[in-house]
Order: C-alpha cells, then structure tokens, then sequence
C-alpha cells in the first residue's frame, strides 16, 4: 500500500485552515467556502474520521468588522481585533455544521497550554471527550490573552501542537497554494511542486518562502508544523483550500498537495518524545500483576495496581513504573499529584470519586501517555 493510501485511512485528522482562504483574502468570511469544507468534513466523519478543526480568521475578521485596512502593530489593537472577530468565525463554523447535524465546540488554546504538563492532560482529556461525542472541535490561539504568539506565532504551529496533544495520524495544512514548491511560484514559473519528502530533509529549509499580510504563516511555518508533527509520528498535507473536496481526495489516497512524512514511526517518535524530553519527578511501584499487564498488554495503568509512590509530583508530570524488584516498566504523565496517588494507590478506579472528592480520569496513566522501557 503506497504512502497516500495508508495516510488516506488514517482515522484521526487535525485540519487547519489560514486566514487568506477563509476570508477570501480580507474581504469577510467566505460562508460559501466555508459550506464546501463543513459538507467535506461532514462526510469523513461518517466515514470514521475523527476531526479537529484549527481555524485561522479571528484578526482578519476582527478588522473587517472594525473597518480596519491593514493589520495593526499594536499588540492591544490585534488582541481587540481577535475578540471582535472570533465571535464571527465561531458563529459561522457553527452555522455551517448545524447543516450537518454537527455540533461544534470553541477551544481557545495558548501554547503554555500545550507545554505545561497539567495543562496539556486537561486539554487533552477535554479533546477526546468532544471527539467521543461526534462535536467538532473548532480550535484557535487565545489571542486576546497571548503577548508573543499574536506577533510571532502561528496557527500552523498551534496545529501541529495540537496534532500531538490528540495523537493525530494526519495533519493537513490548507492554504491558498497547491503545496509546497521547490521555490517559490511567485517569482519563479519553473518552480515544481514537491510530492512527497521527509519533513526532516534540511533541503525543505531553502525552498520554504514567506508570508502573505493577512496571516502570520508562510512555507516556513509549514515546514516547521510538519516537524513539530512528526515529533508525535504525525504525517503532514500541505494542500490548496481551493481545490475542489481536497479533504475528500486526500481521504481517497489522491494526489493532493505536499506530503512531508514523519523521520520515525508514530511509536518510536511518541516514545522518544514522552520518554527522552522530560525529566522524572517520581516513581511508582507496582505489583506483579500491574508489571506483567503493562509488559505483555500495554494497558493502563490503574490505581489499584499501584502498592507505593515515590516523591512530589504533579499532575501532568513524567513518573517512573517499577516492578516489585525495582526494574523501569514505563514512564508515563501521571493523571493525579503524589499525594491524590497515594490516597488512591490499591484502590479500584470505581472509589476515586469517594476518596478524592472528585474523579479526573479512571486511570493514573492512560496508555496513550504510557511508553514501555
């Protein structure tokens, strides 16, 4: 099975769409266009997909609504802006999926939400509960609350984290551009369009351009969300917005765009990831029966398989498994601190609620937060 084919049937996607295409390069939002990608998205979700919506628009919007002309330089001018149109790109995803019967939900994210580990599980936990109930998440930078992500941020770079933070198969980037070029098409009318490379490959630095006025992406941003991508094995789809059911012709294995693979498999590059990035804050001790359904099964990890808890952590934190004779099953980002471990260690999942007072996952690791050592 070629490459196209494979990614085609992943079944967890994160798509973003930059401000030019959605609206039509400053004139408002393209409510028709918008309907074209809803009724696409429409139709992989009952093909199985699962879908994060990261939208651009908010500033662009903001300034149509304000009578602005140009993008401002002052940062409380941008912050207003955003708070301005954000209520109208939300409306008109909302409006837009309603056709389909399709709830959709507004996550506005800053990226300490994504790198600080508490936040990061929250986060998480909140996605996949959307995901479970068949809402589209529609997520966007908080721009109103960011210093430096609104003057040299990007929404690429937010999905690309966000790619990582769901565990996405498939990032695709949709710009105004049919992918990515080998220089760039603006100027050079033999420039090629690249078919598929590893999104690792130093050649993708000097053929990367800039940015247009209306966002704050560009080739380079691209190449870089495709890397950040890959650090969770996510591969990327840089493709054109404006080609007709381009969501439904990746989803068919097509040519579509650029693909930039990821340099290492989804489970090497997650365990690299979890395993080598972060330091241990403290270690739990597990039974032989806990050990041995981690080992052989690769489940989550319970409470009730825990017999000890070692140091201060937090939740969100990289902790050590040990079995009972002190060798490292695992490391994984702990759901509870230490102390909420320690009430609940050898407890069934079924009394955390009554032990706690409140209950924030069943499990103290989830297995997608858990890499074998």
């Amino acid at each position: 099975m070629n490459q196209r084919r494979k990614i085609g049937q992943s079944r967890r996607w994160v798509i973003k769409i930059g401000s030019a295409l959605l609206t039509a390069n400053g004139s408002g939002l393209d409510r028709k266009a918008l309907a074209h990608w809803g009724a696409q998205m429409a139709r992989l979700g009952e093909q199985g997909i699962e879908l994060v919506l990261v939208s651009s628009g908010a500033v662009a919007e903001g300034m149509l609504r304000l009578g602005w002309t140009r993008r401002p330089h002052a940062l409380h001018e941008l912050q207003a802006a955003a708070a301005v149109g954000q209520m109208g790109v939300i409306q008109a995803w909302e409006s837009c999926m309603q056709a389909h019967d399709i709830h959709t939900a507004q996550v506005l994210l800053t990226h300490d939400d994504l790198t600080d580990r508490k936040r990061y599980l929250n986060a998480r936990s909140t996605l996949r509960t959307l995901l479970r109930l068949g809402i589209l998440p529609v997520v966007n930078e908080n721009d109103t609350v960011v210093t430096d992500e609104i003057r040299f941020g990007d929404n690429d770079t937010l999905a690309a984290l966000v790619a990582n933070l769901v565990e996405a198969e498939l990032l695709v980037i949709l710009t105004d551009q049919q992918g990515m070029y080998d220089r760039d098409p603006r100027g050079n009318h033999d420039a090629r369009l690249l078919q598929e490379m590893t999104a690792d490959d130093p050649c993708l630095d000097a053929m990367a351009g800039g940015s247009g006025a209306l966002g704050r992406g560009g080739m380079r941003t691209k190449v870089r969300a495709a890397r950040l991508a890959g650090r969770s094995g996510t591969a990327t789809i840089i493709a054109s917005g404006l080609q007709q059911k381009v969501l439904m012709s990746i989803a068919a294995g097509e040519q579509a765009g650029t693909l930039l693979l990821p340099g290492k498999a989804p489970l090497a590059a997650r365990k690299q990831w979890l395993a080598g990035q972060l330091q241990i804050s403290g270690k739990l001790q597990l039974d032989t029966g806990a050990a041995r359904v981690l080992r052989e099964s690769g489940r989550s990890l319970l409470p009730v398989g825990v017999t000890g808890v070692e140091g201060e952590f937090k939740r969100g934190e990289l902790v050590s498994c040990e079995d009972p004779a002190g060798q490292e099953v695992a490391r994984g980002l702990v759901n509870y601190s230490a102390g909420e471990a320690r009430t609940i260690m050898g407890q069934p999942s079924g009394r955390i609620e009554s032990l706690l007072g409140y209950v924030g996952e069943p499990e103290l690791i989830h297995r997608d937060n858990l890499v074998l050592m």
